[in-house]
């Protein structure tokens, strides 16, 4: 109606580490190549942040066999990092990267600390907005395992990534498998991290009755999808919780690696990291759980493989659920604050 003031719709940005997303959908690593595939079934100028696959020192072919196992509610892979190598990524695949339009993450993997620190150092001098650090890498050196299921390895390989790449903001994506996923997540942000975000993929397996023997080379793999939500969204409700202990606030914490306890032993300045939560998204719906668990924005996965436009059906339906209750910003859906 003329002269009558329109109220503002709600404004669905996020901040993470100092990197304004639009909205906080983001594509997760893995899930959607480089972005560019998925330009002819979808906007994907209208997503707040694009994951590039995972990214090592030098290029991947990848695992034998098969890749891709369907299970209910769910999706096993082992792909084995497939990838260019982050000097032909640079090269070839960014440029076209950043010219659709959502904040680039790029996702940093490697077999030892000097590899992850040296893939560093490259993206850290490139036009990525943002690094995602996967601590769920076997280490080569201590025995094949993962980064990510020790505080004192996760830090480890956090701080040479910080050091190697201080220009950028610094995401660390925690494995589920971690015995205490808060002690690794003190352990990262003490020695530098940004933000976090949980879960990777859940180790699990496949057999093949009919040829009696597992499904994968590699006998393990990762699961993905539904089946995976309410374990991932309990993780996030929790980690949010421990990281936000009032005693151990400190928005002072100083980068590369420096610690900053207080007398009771916690990180000071964890609490203050945002959480980019994961695991099993499908709808709206599901976005909106993490969300109200402490999630400053999400990660779809899985659920582009099954239906495309879910990322864009994702960001309409946080919008319609927001406009319809009166909320105004992205914070008041935290039912945590």
């Amino acid at each position: 109606m003329s002269g009558v003031p329109q109220s503002a719709g709600p404004d669905l940005s996020v901040l993470i580490a100092g990197v304004r997303l639009k909205n906080p959908v983001i594509a997760a690593s893995g899930c959607f190549g480089y972005g560019g595939e998925y330009g002819g079934i979808l906007d994907v100028s209208a997503l707040g942040g694009l994951c590039t696959k995972g990214l090592t020192l030098r290029p991947r072919p990848g695992n034998r066999g098969e890749r891709l196992h369907e299970t209910p509610a769910g999706l096993l892979n082992s792909i084995g990092l497939e990838n260019p190598g982050i000097e032909e990524f640079l090269e070839k695949e960014l440029p076209r990267m950043k010219s659709l339009g959502p904040v680039l993450i790029a996702n940093l993997s490697g077999g030892d600390i000097g590899e992850y620190a040296e893939g560093a150092g490259l993206l850290d001098r490139s036009e990525v907005d943002m690094i995602e650090l996967n601590i769920s890498c076997p280490n080569v050196r201590s025995g094949g395992m993962a980064f990510g299921l020790d505080g004192e390895a996760a830090a480890a390989v956090t701080g040479a990534v910080r050091r190697a790449a201080a220009h950028k903001p610094l995401m660390v994506k925690l494995s589920p498998n971690a015995p205490d996923l808060a002690a690794v997540a003190r352990a990262c942000a003490a020695a530098g991290a940004d933000a976090f975000s949980l879960v990777n993929t859940f180790k699990a397996m496949a057999i093949d009755t009919a040829r009696r023997r597992p499904v994968f080379d590699n006998v393990s793999a990762g699961l993905s999808g539904p089946a995976i939500r309410p374990m991932a969204l309990r993780m996030v409700w929790e980690l949010y919780g421990a990281l936000r202990n009032p005693d151990s606030m400190n928005h002072g914490r100083p980068k590369g690696g420096a610690e900053c306890r207080d007398g009771g032993g916690s990180i000071k300045g964890a609490g203050a990291l945002p959480i980019v939560g994961m695991g099993g998204i499908a709808c709206a719906n599901d976005a909106l759980e993490f969300l109200m668990a402490g999630s400053t924005a999400v990660q779809v996965g899985s659920a582009t493989f099954a239906r495309p436009p879910s990322m864009i059906e994702i960001i309409a339906g946080i919008g319609e659920y927001m406009r319809s209750r009166g909320l105004k910003t992205m914070a008041e859906l935290n039912i945590r604050n």
